[in-house]
């Protein structure tokens, strides 16, 4: 069990209890009293104290289990009492940034999407501009949910590149353009509630860890590529950001010793040269150009206004030699840096977002294999690689878990 869900019987302390009440009751449907009690390690006292603080603010419910199976076998007495979270108690905001889209999100406790809206952006545009679109998309989705404002607990925002997370800025993100841009300060000054900022992927690991595959592991990296490659690491619940919180920046190791594409961030060599959605369509458009009546080229020609990245894809389905080839390339230059990484971290999963999630054949399960080939002993065995249990949700759903957390199950 995670130390954030071991309680204390200190009268002091009592804010962190009702926060592991409240996160055990997030991981289990139901609990009884006493279940919670020796759960957690508090006093039946405490719990019957914590409990009743709780109902009479709505944030849980309590039903009688007595004829439910699990507990048919007890002996004759007093109905067992369950204790439940209420979901839509509260509520909070999540938004995505992605690279010229954003997309806002209204989530309960169990962050369960209740509404959301995509909108996009010119990178030219000015950060300003772009934070002042997405508190008109807030307040819309605010107004079309018909959720009452008060029970809302606050807005997580997950941004591209380096985040300062106490300060709320984003230090800078090349595929947007920013540099310093203190988002933070100008969204609660707009929106008028509590906003915590953070890197993007960094929100998508926490995501998990607490609301999808990721609970109850000790150590999760979640990997996301598009026009970026990031990674964002999960050590007993807690996300790591590093010292300077550039932590996961994967996009940016150095893969080619001599040579390769110059990255966005002015080096050569990088891995998000290598496997982004951009080295995929620069590619493709090479192989359209030498193969003009293949399969690619065809795709592309029958469907003009169709996501290039998937038209790769489709090829590659269909036969072609060389789209294959290539997404072998770049699924083994992939598998190169994560295998680096399992050596260095060696955490008990990665999961793959976005591009790399999107067709399992030519990306998971090459993968693996380099994994597994190239790691220190069983290391890259016994490490789980899977596809992000929440899909192209997975940006919103961090983004709400960072408001989730910062704001409810873990707030200081």
């Amino acid at each position: 069990m995670r130390t954030s869900l071991l309680g204390n019987n200190i009268v002091s302390v009592k804010e962190h209890n009702l926060q592991v009440v409240l996160l055990s009751l997030l991981y289990e449907e139901k609990l009884s009293r006493i279940e919670l009690a020796k759960q957690i390690h508090l006093s039946s006292t405490t719990i019957t104290n914590l409990i009743s603080e709780l109902l009479d603010e709505g944030l849980v419910t309590e039903s009688d289990c007595s004829d439910e199976e699990t507990w048919a076998n007890r002996p004759v007495g007093r109905p067992r009492t369950a204790i439940c979270l209420v979901p839509d108690a509260r509520f909070v905001i999540g938004i995505h940034v992605g690279v010229g889209t954003f997309r806002v999100a209204l989530a309960n406790l169990r962050d369960d999407i209740l509404d959301t809206k995509m909108e996009t952006f010119d990178i030219q545009t000015g950060p300003e501009q772009v934070l002042a679109q997405m508190v008109v998309c807030v307040k819309a989705v605010i107004q079309e949910s018909q959720v009452d404002p008060t029970l809302i607990l606050g807005v997580g925002v997950g941004l591209s590149g380096l985040v300062d997370f106490e300060s709320g800025v984003n230090v800078m993100a090349p595929n947007l353009n920013w540099r310093n841009v203190p988002a933070k300060e100008i969204l609660e000054t707009s929106l008028g509630m509590p906003v915590v900022v953070d890197n993007n992927v960094r929100c998508m690991a926490l995501g998990e860890t607490y609301f999808g595959v990721g609970r109850n592991l000790e150590s999760l990296v979640f990997v996301y590529g598009r026009i970026g490659v990031g990674a964002g690491f999960i050590n007993k619940g807690e996300v790591f950001r590093g010292s300077n919180m550039g932590a996961g920046e994967i996009g940016h190791t150095t893969l080619l010793l001599e040579g390769g594409e110059v990255c966005r961030c002015g080096k050569r060599g990088c891995l998000e040269t290598l496997v982004s959605e951009t080295a995929i369509i620069h590619q493709a458009e090479d192989l359209m150009r030498i193969s003009p009546e293949g399969i690619l080229a065809k795709i592309v020609e029958d469907d003009p206004h169709a996501n290039l990245v998937s038209c790769v894809f489709a090829a590659a389905k269909q036969g072609d030699t060389a789209a294959r080839e290539m997404l072998a390339d770049k699924a083994y230059y992939l598998g190169v840096a994560l295998a680096n990484m399992v050596n260095l971290y060696n955490p008990e999963m990665i999961l793959l977002g976005g591009l790399f999630a999107q067709e399992p054949t030519y990306f998971i399960e090459p993968v693996i294999h380099t994994v597994r080939q190239m790691t220190f002993g069983d290391l890259g065995k016994r490490v789980r690689i899977e596809a992000t249990s929440f899909g192209w949700k997975a940006g919103v759903i961090g983004a709400a878990a960072l408001a989730l957390t910062q704001f409810f199950y873990l707030k200081q």
